[in-house]
C-alpha cells in the first residue's frame, strides 16, 4: 500500500442516473467483488440513506465513488453530479473516508467482459453496473488505495 486510504473493507459506487452499481472489497482490502445494484428511487435523500446503509452493513473504512471525467480529463455534468453526491454522502457515513476515483472506461471494460462471457441484452444492464463498480474498486485497490 502506498499511504493512501485506510486499510480495511472498501465499498465502490458506480453512480448512474437510474441505477447505482455497488462493489465491496474483501476484509484484507485486496480483492473486489460485485454486490447489489441499487435502483434510483427518485428521492435523493432515500438513495443516500440506502448507500450509507450498505457502507455500515459491510463495515467499510472507505467509499470509492466513480468520477466520470471526460476522456480529456475535464469534469462534465456527470462528474459534477458525482462530486455533489459524494459530498452529500460524507456526513451520512461518519468516520468513513469518501474518495473520488477516475472511472473512465470502467463501464466499457465491464460490458466487454460480460459480452465475452455471453451476457448480453437488456437483462445484462444491471450486471454491467455491478461489474463496472467491481472494475472501479479493483483498479483503485491495485493503484494502492489512493486518497484523492
Amino acid at each position: 500500500m502506498t499511504g493512501g486510504a485506510p486499510a480495511g473493507r472498501a465499498v465502490a459506487l458506480d453512480l448512474g442516473s437510474r441505477r447505482i452499481g455497488v462493489a465491496v472489497s474483501d476484509s484484507a482490502g485486496q480483492l473486489a467483488f460485485p454486490r447489489e445494484v441499487l435502483e434510483r428511487s427518485g428521492d435523493e435523500a432515500a438513495d443516500l440513506a440506502a448507500l450509507a446503509a450498505v457502507v455500515a452493513d459491510v463495515g467499510a473504512t472507505t467509499v470509492v465513488v466513480g468520477l466520470p471525467v471526460s476522456l480529456d480529463g475535464r469534469d462534465g455534468p456527470a462528474a459534477r453530479q458525482a462530486r455533489d453526491e459524494a459530498d452529500a454522502l460524507r456526513p451520512l457515513v461518519d468516520c468513513v473516508e469518501v474518495v473520488l476515483f477516475d472511472e473512465r472506461l470502467t463501464t466499457v471494460s465491464a460490458a466487454a467482459a460480460l459480452a465475452e462471457a455471453g451476457r448480453r441484452g437488456p437483462g445484462a444492464r444491471r450486471a454491467v453496473d455491478s461489474a463496472a463498480a467491481t472494475v472501479l474498486l479493483q483498479t483503485w485497490l491495485d493503484a494502492g488505495r489512493p486518497a484523492r
